[in-house]
């Protein structure tokens, strides 16, 4: 990049100061992370937008790490968000006003410009794609008080939630040593997640109307956009996509589990992805697929990060409740008589992701693949290409 048009990204990038980070500390700002040098004092030539900041304390020789604490920002242009260490917390913290406002002109005249990191460009494009839909209004709506996402605030929080043997896994994970920090159970926060319940019960209704409803959640979905997500298709993906990110960088139970019942969810819908909301789907399926081929990459510096060490075995078995879910959701859109051509070439794409990437199968009992047909195929599905 030439000078001018790097000291423009300077000018107009927006800027994160942060005073007095240890050196060793692993320090993230969305998909990128890495470890704290003695001079570092931030980031600069941020796009403006929304972003996940993450970091975690580590011992002076570097080699043992706190809990993950992560939040997130809504950055302007040239703005300056300024936090400081508190050693005896260890964490970022605010400043006050009068000190902000000097720190962002020292900013704005570059004295800090040589201790700050440039934000990697190259990898903005990866996550846009993971936060697309994520808005300042989501993250006030969902954030914990405070702001922080922390698994340490989580103790406590999932007792009495069901888990399957990949929670189960995750969760021990989680209280293993290099994440034992104990935490006043005054301080516990979570994040204020939509409820969205596993069993859908009515008065009046029992026997094969309830197993109907429970087998098909189409119903539920249409509920919860009206009543929880004021009628917004989006406000539900920038959901699905906070509780990714919480997990995968923040290293968030909570979010996990929160980001499972959103995906339960619309996989267990049968009539909406075919009829009333395909091009709903089409978004989810896009969603789904870029969270997977980010999650499942290999590290860039072959190192052990939030994603990897996460993402272990037990999450990509194939008797995981995702490989249950998609096998479902796939055959559905092969057996339609009428899908519509986004749809079905999403779901291509996800499917085919998993096949490559995890050795998934996802074999249906016909002989033929009902996602791949021959052009002349007259048992194949219609192919509606809806107008955008």
């Amino acid at each position: 990049m030439d000078p001018e048009a790097a000291l423009e990204l300077v000018k107009h990038g927006a800027t994160l100061l942060l005073l007095d980070v240890p050196q060793y500390t692993l320090f993230g700002i969305d998909t990128q992370m890495f470890s704290v040098g003695p001079s570092f004092k931030g980031i600069k030539m941020i796009h403006p937008g929304v972003h996940f900041v993450f970091y975690s304390s580590s011992s002076r020789d570097g080699k043992e790490f706190s809990p993950i604490i992560g939040f997130f920002i809504d950055a302007g242009p040239s703005e300056v968000i300024v936090r400081k260490w508190d050693q005896q917390e260890e964490r970022l913290v605010k400043v006050s006003e009068e000190e902000e406002a000097r720190y962002t002109q020292a900013v704005c005249s570059l004295e800090f410009d040589k201790q700050l990191g440039p934000y990697t460009l190259s990898q903005y494009g990866e996550w846009k794609r993971l936060s697309s839909y994520i808005t300042k209004s989501i993250i006030e709506r969902i954030e914990p008080i405070g702001g922080e996402i922390t698994v340490t605030a989580e103790s406590g929080m999932m007792k009495n939630t069901p888990k399957s043997t990949m929670e189960r896994a995750l969760d021990e994970q989680l209280k293993t040593s290099k994440f034992a920090a104990s935490v006043d159970s005054s301080q516990k926060k979570g994040c204020y997640y939509t409820s969205i319940p596993r069993v859908v019960k009515r008065r009046g209704m029992q026997g094969e109307e309830l197993t109907s409803l429970n087998l098909d959640k189409t119903e539920l979905l249409e509920s919860l956009i009206t009543k929880n997500y004021g009628g917004s298709e989006d406000t539900l993906l920038g959901e699905l996509q906070f509780a990714f990110i919480a997990f995968l960088m923040g290293q968030s139970l909570e979010a996990f589990l929160q980001w499972k019942s959103l995906v339960s969810l619309l996989f267990g819908c049968s009539e909406a992805p075919l009829h009333t909301r395909s091009q709903l789907f089409t978004m989810f399926i896009k969603v789904i697929y870029y969270q997977l081929k980010y999650g499942l990459q290999k590290d860039r510096n072959g190192t052990e990060t939030g994603a990897s060490a996460l993402l272990d075995d037990s999450w990509l078995s194939a008797d995981s409740f995702l490989h249950h879910l998609c096998k479902d959701f796939f055959a559905l859109i092969q057996d339609a008589s009428v899908v519509d051509g986004d749809l079905l070439t999403w779901t291509r794409k996800l499917r085919e992701l998993l096949e490559n990437s995890l050795g998934w199968e996802f074999q249906q009992s016909s002989a033929v693949d009902g996602m791949y047909f021959e052009e002349n195929d007259e048992y194949a599905p219609v192919v509606e290409m809806l107008d955008e």
